[in-house]
Formats: structure tokens, C-alpha cells, sequence
């Protein structure tokens, strides 16, 4: 019997409900898929907890990868068999052991990518390349802060940074995840966050860095905003550690002229045009190891109140998956 995981309610891990599943035939064009794998991200708690605001009862989960079961009469460009990925942030609902998309939100996986590479990568990827090419497009030779550089989107992040020939400084919480975040792109790593942005500007010689791509939030934003340099820009594109408190225009002014911004998937990745393109720059770099991933956990599906909790609470490196 397929089953899912729903919310009817928000709050703590504990409100997650693990149940059946009936799913009617694909529409015209939809597409049924059989989950093989599913990605975990901090975006899925924030709809739990109702930070990120959505009508109850509601799925979990934002993407995942698998094999195509099903096709509707008006879809030619997928068949049964094939293996497909997914991101879709609108319509939360891929903590499910099958699920019905739409034609348009699905990826096909070349060879050399397999399923729990997918799942474990899409959503952080591209989140990766709409910071890197599209948010701030970094180019050779300037200098990247990446707080929490051993978490999922940190690693991918560094890595594709360091591809285009940017200097990565990483940040992480403590001194098991400096490894592997030197591992996966960083040049150097700074332990803990306590006085950040002074050890930042000892590394780069009081200059600063060009960009910041922060996902921490409210434990790092102040000091992430310290170490730029003139005109820098911040990225503020996570809340992990809670939501940011308000700051004033002024603050950026003091600062240098520094440009801030809260990107976010739903503005960059809205056309499948925009999901194949970047789909195709991740692909590639993963299919040549130029992104190597690390999936740090597995969970099985009625695992997931569990796999939330470990990840709230900084207990996880690198990418999670649940497995159906």
C-alpha cells in the first residue's frame, strides 16, 4: 500500500502523521511516479513549525527522484521506466512513497546520476546555482563566505564556487564538521561563530569578502554582514537558527553600501526552462565529480518526525534522504 506523511497541524516533529495513500490515474498531463528517494531540507520544517505559511492538512517535502509508473494520454515526453527527478516548492507532498507531478516539474536523469544523488542534490543545487549564477554571479579571483559549509546546500555551495574560481572561506558550528567542509570546496575553515567577522577579515587582510550566502539566519546574519566589503552583497536565503530580526537601511549604509537580499526558489526557478538549465550546470558538474556528494543520512520514510528532529537540532552532515 503507498503511503505519506502529512501535517494536520503545526508544532514539533511529534505532528507528523505517517499514513495510507490512495492516488486517482494521472491526469492529461501528469505523471505518476514511484519514489525511490527523497530529500530532506530545512524548507520542510519551516512548513511544519509555520514559519512558511500554508492551509492545513498539508504534505511535506519538496523533491525527489524515481521511476516513472504511469503517463497520461498527453504526455510524450516521459514513459514508464524511465528515471525522473523533481523539485516543487509549491505543492508540498513528496514525503510519499508515490505521487503524482506534473509533466512540466520533472527532470530526466542522465547516466551517472543515480536516484539518491537526485534527491540528495536537486533542490540544494539549484538553490546553489541561483545563488552562485543568478543572485550574485561570482566571478574568478573574489572571496565567498558560506556559514554552515558542512550542511547540505554548504557543500554543494563551496564546491560549485570553488569550480568558477572563487576563494571559499566555510564557517561551521563545530570542529567534527571542519573537515568536510575543507573536503568539499573550502580553502579555509573557520570553527564556531563567535567573532566571525574579525577572523574573517584577518583571513582576507581587513579587505572583507564580496558575498555572503548565509542559510543560518538569525545566529549569523549580524556578523556575516560585518564581514563584507564595500558594496558587498548579503544573501540571506535560510532561517536554520530562526528567523532574522528586522534591521534598518541605515545599518547597509554603515556598513559600506552593502546590498542585501532574501532569494528565494519560488523567484529563480519558476519556469522549467530555469529548472532544465540549472538542472543540466548540476548535472554535469556531479556526472564529473566536480560536486561530489555526501549523503550523511538515510531514513526510511515513517522515519521522518526522527530525520526532522536530528536536523533541527545539528545533528546531521551533508544531505539526508528518506527512502520509502
Amino acid at each position: 500500500m503507498p503511503e505519506v506523511v502529512r501535517i494536520y497541524e503545526h508544532g514539533g516533529p511529534q505532528v507528523l502523521k505517517h499514513e495510507p495513500l490512495e492516488l486517482p490515474a494521472p491526469g492529461p498531463r501528469e505523471v505518476l511516479v514511484r519514489h525511490t528517494a527523497i530529500g530532506l531540507n530545512f524548507s520542510d520544517i519551516y512548513l511544519r513549525t509555520g514559519l512558511y505559511a500554508r492551509t492545513l492538512p498539508s504534505g511535506l517535502g519538496s523533491e525527489a527522484a524515481g521511476i516513472v509508473e504511469k503517463v497520461g494520454r498527453r504526455v510524450r515526453e516521459f514513459r514508464p521506466g524511465q528515471r525522473v527527478a523533481y523539485y516543487w516548492g509549491s505543492e508540498p507532498g513528496a514525503y510519499a512513497s508515490e505521487r503524482i507531478v506534473p509533466a512540466d516539474m520533472l527532470l530526466r536523469l542522465p547516466s551517472g546520476v543515480s536516484e539518491e544523488q537526485a534527491a540528495a542534490a536537486l533542490l540544494k543545487g539549484l538553490t546553489s546555482w541561483y545563488l552562485l549564477r543568478q543572485t550574485y554571479r561570482v566571478q574568478r579571483g573574489e572571496v565567498v563566505l558560506v556559514p554552515a559549509a558542512a550542511g547540505g546546500v554548504g557543500m554543494i555551495l563551496c564546491q560549485w564556487a570553488r569550480t568558477l574560481g572563487a576563494r571559499v572561506i566555510g564557517a561551521v558550528g563545530d570542529a567534527s564538521k571542519a573537515a568536510l567542509a575543507k573536503r568539499h570546496g573550502c580553502h579555509q575553515v573557520l570553527v564556531g561563530y563567535e567573532d566571525l567577522a574579525a577572523r574573517v577579515r584577518a583571513l582576507t587582510r581587513g579587505a572583507g569578502v564580496h558575498v555572503v550566502y548565509d542559510g543560518v539566519g538569525r545566529d549569523t546574519f549580524r556578523a556575516a554582514l560585518d564581514s563584507l566589503r564595500p558594496r558587498g552583497m548579503m544573501a540571506a536565503f535560510g532561517n536554520a537558527s530562526g528567523a532574522v530580526e528586522p534591521i534598518a537601511p541605515l545599518e547597509l549604509m554603515r556598513r559600506g553600501s552593502l546590498f542585501l537580499t532574501r532569494p528565494t526558489a519560488g523567484d529563480y526557478l519558476n519556469t522549467p526552462e530555469a529548472r532544465r538549465s540549472a538542472a543540466r550546470e548540476l548535472f554535469g558538474l556531479i556526472r564529473r565529480r566536480a560536486i561530489r556528494l555526501h549523503v550523511g543520512q538515510r531514513y526510511a520514510l515513517s522515519q521522518a518526525a526522527r530525520a526532522q528532529q536530528d536536523m533541527e537540532s545539528r545533528r546531521t552532515l551533508g544531505s539526508t534522504v528518506l527512502i520509502p
